[in-house]
C-alpha cells in the first residue's frame, strides 16, 4: 500500500470537516466529531485543533461549544482572537457566545 492509499488520521478527518465549514457559520465540537466519523469524541476535536501546524489555513475559529460558547476563557488572547475572527465573518458574538440557531452550519 503506498502513501496515497492510507486512511486519513483522526486529526486529518477532523481538519477536513473544519475546512468545509462555510465562512459566517460555526459548528460544535460534537458536530465536527460526528461528521468526521468519530462518534461522540468532541474532546478529541479540541485536541486535534490544538495540534494544528504553524501557518495552517484551517478555520479553527469556526468550532465552538454546543451551547454556542467560545471554549477559551473570556478575556484571554485566544478568546479575543477567535471572537475577532468570527465577527470579521459576520458571526455575532455577544458575551463570548454565538446564537447557534442563527449561525450553526447545517450541511
Amino acid at each position: 500500500m503506498d502513501e496515497f492509499e492510507k486512511e486519513p488520521t483522526k486529526e486529518q478527518k477532523i481538519w477536513q470537516v473544519v475546512v468545509a465549514i462555510p465562512q459566517g457559520k460555526v459548528a460544535s465540537y460534537g458536530q465536527v466529531a460526528a461528521m468526521a466519523g468519530l462518534g461522540r469524541q468532541a474532546r478529541f476535536v479540541g485536541r486535534a485543533l490544538g495540534k494544528l501546524p504553524a501557518g495552517h489555513s484551517i478555520p479553527w475559529h469556526r468550532v465552538i461549544r454546543s451551547n454556542g460558547q467560545i471554549a477559551f476563557p473570556e478575556g484571554t488572547e485566544t478568546c479575543q482572537l477567535q471572537t475577532e475572527k468570527l465577527r470579521l465573518e459576520g458571526v455575532e458574538v455577544y458575551k463570548g457566545k454565538v446564537k447557534m440557531k442563527e449561525f450553526q452550519w447545517q450541511p
